[in-house]
């Protein structure tokens, strides 16, 4: 099977919150320290952010193959939480889950920039 033929399986949810004053401060940290080093293991990634008046949620998604292949970046545990040096800093509450769903379907274009 091609690299192109593979689909994900899975997809691996993370929601985090922030004051509304520091969002632009924390997307960008947290691209650079968290996402960047997911894209490299993950089949795909994507960043949702939502502005709602004085707090800001972020949402990741990440695309994986199979559970295997995610808890073996996840150190063993797929629903581990990587928190960030800095999270506590920017966020209101550290979470304590993520949301791990297998993907039953998918259709058409899901956006993005392809940052």
């Amino acid at each position: 099977m091609t690299s192109e033929a593979r689909r994900p399986a899975i997809a691996r949810i993370w929601r985090g919150r922030t004051v509304r004053a520091r969002a632009d401060e924390y997307e960008a940290y947290n691209y650079e320290v968290g996402i960047k080093p997911l894209i490299e293991k993950a089949m795909g990634v994507q960043c949702l952010r939502e502005d709602r008046g004085d707090e800001t949620e972020f949402v990741t998604i990440s695309y994986w193959e199979s559970v295997e292949a995610m808890a073996s970046f996840t150190g063993g545990d797929p629903t581990r939480i990587h928190h960030l040096d800095r999270d506590a800093e920017f966020l209101i509450e550290l979470p304590t889950e993520v949301q791990i769903l297998r993907i039953r379907a998918s259709h058409g274009d899901t956006g993005g920039d392809g940052r």
